[in-house]
């Protein structure tokens, strides 16, 4: 049983939700989304030329421009949208973030919690989410900060070296 794929802007409503998620961090860079429905509602990060070029295609694509997160319905039927690593490219991130010192940010990308020693500066203002960089501003993936604990200061929720532990 194959369900067809719709591709369409995104709604005011889930602009709305993505710029809600962006706001915990700072400020929303990018104003043009997508989205593919299909068992989710994947949203893209496109311009206006690649979604012109899109809307003429006679075969709809499988996905276009950059996927930065996923909206669902939580358990309580709230909707929500959960970015991912790449999302944060697109937000001007000041506040809720992390920068790691080399050992720490290489055990994050392994997949580990981090140290509060291993933390060089970090900001944290109302969400429980951070989003992770090393010393040199690349982003390594979102963490939980966990203050009561010193051993396992930020819990890793993804990376970026998730996609080469994925078992195949």
């Amino acid at each position: 049983m194959s369900k067809e794929l719709r591709y369409r802007r995104a709604s005011a409503w889930e602009y709305d939700l993505i710029l809600r998620e962006a706001e915990k961090y700072g400020e929303l860079e990018h104003h043009f989304f997508a989205v593919v429905e299909g068992r989710f509602r994947d949203v893209y990060a496109v311009n206006g030329r690649v979604w012109a070029e899109i809307e003429g295609l006679k075969i709809k694509p499988y996905a276009y421009g950059t996927f930065v997160g996923t909206i669902k319905v939580d358990k309580n039927l709230v909707e929500k949208f959960y970015p991912n690593v790449e999302f944060f490219y697109f937000v001007e991130v000041e506040k809720n973030y992390a920068v790691l010192s080399p050992k720490a940010g290489f055990l994050f990308t392994t997949g580990k919690d981090v140290p509060r020693s291993g933390v060089r500066k970090y900001v944290w203002q109302g969400t429980k989410k951070l989003v992770i960089y090393d010393e040199n501003g690349v982003i390594l993936g979102i963490g939980r900060i966990n203050p009561e604990s010193n051993r396992k200061f930020i819990l890793n929720v993804t990376d970026i070296g998730e996609f080469l532990r994925r078992n195949r």
